[in-house]
């Protein structure tokens, strides 16, 4: 297979990709790889139409940003592939912490979940009262997304900004680009002003 046959080969696995066919684009970018094992755009073909099996909008998005930067960049796919391995770090920190029973049972020995902690807020009727209250004391153990959120936003309305500020600087690296983190982020911070 000469240049001209890894070409045509290459242009229709980004029309496969473009089109939503991820599996035929994966095979096709498998074909220029085997042959072409150097080619970094088949190298790439294939990484991002594996990813967008899982994540279509993420893989696209990172497509269309690589055949941007590759015009531009010495080092498009470095830039790419490094890219992809703080994805792959940040999902796997996040996945670790959210899953792991055995430190469940270690944080939970020294704290307390959130669940219980907001009966405890309930039961007494003040949150600020209730978190000043044990916040030297025992550490308020949240197992997801959604109680984070719940906790910074009170933590904020309660006049705790800095230190709610400085539980969203200390997760940004958990939840990476996730928009209802950021967005909290930059309510917080307008607040401050």
């Amino acid at each position: 297979m000469g240049k001209l046959g890894h070409d045509v080969l290459l242009g229709r696995a980004e029309v496969q990709f473009l089109e939503g066919e991820f599996e035929n684009a994966l095979r096709s970018y498998g074909l220029i790889l085997a042959n072409f094992p150097t080619l970094d755009e088949a190298r790439v073909g294939v990484v991002l139409s594996d990813l967008a099996m899982e994540s279509a909008e993420e893989a696209q998005a990172l497509f269309e940003y690589y055949h941007v930067i590759k015009e531009n960049k010495e080092n498009a796919v470095g830039i790419i592939e490094e890219f992809l391995k703080n994805m792959d770090n940040t999902s796997q920190k996040l996945h670790e912490l959210l899953t792991s029973p055995l430190q469940e049972e270690i944080e939970y020995s020294d704290g307390i979940r959130y669940s219980d902690f907001i009966a405890s807020v309930k039961s007494r009727g003040n949150f600020k009262k209730t978190f000043e209250d044990i916040m030297f004391s025992t550490k308020v153990v949240i197992s997801n997304k959604d109680e984070f959120i719940d906790f910074v936003t009170r933590l904020s309305k309660e006049g705790f900004d800095e230190m709610a500020l400085g539980y969203l600087d200390a997760s940004i690296g958990l939840f990476g680009n996730d928009q209802d983190i950021l967005g909290l982020y930059h309510v917080l911070r307008k607040s401050q002003k």
